[in-house]
């Protein structure tokens, strides 16, 4: 539509999981002058000193199917959960992609944190549409602004946050479009070496409106202004002088370096003969659970998990197996926020997930995904079967079944792969991921 109508450049208007790192890579393939401007977030309600928003209805679902709750119960909580306007309360994907914009430098300062239902985020609207047009006179573009230091910016602010593990999917997508290759190594990397400074939503009890009430964006920067590399943004400001100027109102809210909630970032990588790397937020999962051996329960639709969860088939202890949910297999990656907080609303402690789908914002706890190579193509995680013992080690990022590789490649010549009623797109895309990973590579 852009190229079509000529246009000299452009903004883009969202908010939402997919749509801000979609608008993101097209900002990149067609390096015309643009802005995003993302609707900032929900404000939980508070009821009984609780905070209530509408992810909670996840965890409800494990508590009706565990008989912990009936479904007259649940049905009540939803007025309840309802909050309004805005992208969900905590730093699940949605909110983790309007930080990672800011931090790239394409949306204006405090765009990311300021509530959508909050007066201020009109008028962040009318300066998105001034600065467009002195984009375009300047000839101002994303390749100049979505630098290679942006990018290391964007993963070191979301480390320090505890983000979605989305963001190991989109911004390496989003670079790609700029002619930049990340790594997912480089996640690692940058997490090892950069404290957990914020305890939001889903991973702690604080929400994005406390961020921001705390100093938004540019007070996380200050904190880690002497890790943040120069880069432009579309503000004419250097995200080095944003940082430098920004102001922490709630150190508790913000931690200092020192007084990190933990020492380091959210997410980390795992390797090991189940896969060549594995995604899982570190700092979502209790330190009981952080190591972790037990027998496999593999399940090939979220409906044969639910229904084991209801039929009491699943013992603390376990690791339930979800293959066959990547790019090719499932196809699509289709989130998998349900298994995992229907697993924690079933009321298990120990019971760790694995799957080569992809996980929600909102999961917590010891859930791997992203695991690569995918059970479609291949992929190791396509020959566990029940009662292989997986041992996960997220403090060696380790994660390996009780296998041998002859043991494990002879399963994989028998594999079979369920089948599923696919249309004519979906048979395309599964075409399109045969043999490559979820990153495209």
């Amino acid at each position: 539509m852009v190229l079509s109508h000529s246009l000299d450049g452009w903004v883009g208007v969202t908010d939402c999981d997919k749509i801000t790192p979609g608008m993101l890579m097209a900002a990149g393939r067609l390096n015309l002058p643009a802005i995003i401007l993302t609707g900032g977030p929900m404000k939980a309600n508070i009821i009984d000193g609780k905070k209530r928003h509408p992810i909670e209805g996840f965890g409800i679902v494990g508590q009706v199917k565990a008989g912990m709750m009936s479904e007259e119960e649940a049905e009540k909580l939803l007025p309840v959960m309802t909050c309004g306007a805005g992208s969900c309360v905590g730093l699940y994907t949605a909110n983790t992609m309007s930080v990672i914009t800011e931090v790239l430098g394409m949306s204006l300062t405090g765009c990311a944190t300021t509530l959508a239902i909050d007066p201020l985020k009109r008028q962040q609207a009318y300066e998105s549409g001034k600065r467009i047009v002195e984009l375009v006179k300047a000839d101002i573009k994303p390749e100049g602004i979505m630098t290679e230091n942006a990018f290391k910016n964007a993963i070191r602010v979301d480390m320090a946050m505890g983000g979605s593990t989305n963001a190991v999917l989109h911004i390496p997508a989003i670079a790609r479009e700029c002619g930049i290759d990340i790594d997912v190594d480089l996640f690692d990397e940058i997490s090892r070496e950069t404290p957990n400074l914020c305890s939001i939503i889903p991973a702690g009890t604080n929400e994005m409106a406390d961020v921001d009430r705390a100093g938004g964006i540019p007070a996380v920067l200050n904190r880690l202004k002497d890790m943040i590399e120069d880069s432009p943004t579309v503000n004419g400001k250097a995200i080095n002088s944003i940082a430098a100027s920004g102001e922490v109102i709630d150190d508790d809210v913000i931690r200092t370096l020192k007084n990190a909630y933990h020492a380091i970032g959210g997410i980390a990588v795992l390797k090991g003969n189940i896969a060549h790397s594995g995604i899982i937020k570190q700092t979502a999962v209790e330190k009981e659970m952080a190591v972790h051996s037990g027998p496999a329960k593999v399940f090939y639709t979220e409906k044969d998990l639910l229904d084991a969860i209801e039929a009491k088939k699943i013992a603390e202890g376990d690791v339930a197996v979800l293959p066959f949910q990547g790019p090719a297999g499932a196809p699509g990656m289709p989130e998998m926020l349900t298994p995992t907080d229907a697993i924690k609303g079933a009321g298990y402690k120990k019971v760790a997930l694995i799957t080569d789908g992809r996980f929600s914002g909102a999961t917590t706890g010891p859930c791997v995904g992203h695991i690569e190579m995918e059970a479609y193509n291949r992929g190791a995680i396509g020959a566990i079967r029940d009662g292989d013992v997986i041992d996960i080690d997220i403090p060696h990022r380790k994660l390996n079944v009780k296998l041998s590789d002859d043991e494990i490649n002879e399963r994989l010549k028998d594999m079979r792969i369920p089948e599923r009623k696919l249309t004519p797109l979906l048979e395309s895309y599964r075409d399109k991921f045969a043999g490559i990973n979820c990153y495209g590579k």
